[in-house]
């Protein structure tokens, strides 16, 4: 009884601290970074809706694995399942865990209208844990990033160098 207590609490700190979780949905074929809040016993999420984070293998009554990291440090601290459970818009259980999520929510398109965009078009999960952990893995869970057309280097502008060369002789 001792050891879930300290693993429920380890959970619910760890969660509460870190700004992003790891959630694998079922069927999903990697886990993805989500932003949360957590209020009332779960992880609260918010996604699958225009401009908001997408939820893969994410359904009502559907479980899921969710790797906390450290804030500071970014390590793996625990991994524990999950139940989602989604709530339905307007019920008191949506608003409240709206109102926790609306505080978090950064560089919303639509400000104090962002509710009724969520309960439109978006879906609102609790990941209530199921009170099981499971072990971390000794080795990296590293995957190859996805193919994108978008691409951060390129060759530096031939004057560059120069133009950085006369700021620093001009500062001297």
């Amino acid at each position: 009884m001792t050891s879930e207590l300290l693993e429920r609490a380890l959970v619910e700190e760890a969660t509460k601290k870190s700004g992003l979780i790891w959630v694998r949905g079922a069927g999903a074929p990697a886990a993805r970074a989500l932003w949360h809040v957590w209020h009332e016993g779960a992880a609260c999420v918010v996604g699958d809706g225009p401009g908001e984070q997408p939820l893969p293998g994410l359904a009502d009554g559907a479980t899921a694995e969710i790797t906390v990291r450290s804030k500071d440090k970014g390590g793996r601290l625990v991994a524990w399942s999950a139940k989602a459970v989604e709530l339905a818009p307007g019920s008191e259980a949506w608003e409240a865990a709206v109102a926790e999520l609306k505080g978090k929510r950064l560089n919303a398109p639509d400000g104090e209208a962002m509710p009724g965009r969520w309960a439109r078009e978006c879906r609102v999960l609790r990941l209530e844990p199921t009170g099981a952990t499971s072990d971390l893995p000794d080795g990296s869970l590293a995957e190859a990033p996805l193919p994108t057309p978008a691409t951060t280097r390129q060759p530096i502008p031939a004057a560059l160098p120069r133009l950085l060369l006369k700021k620093r002789r001009a500062k001297r």
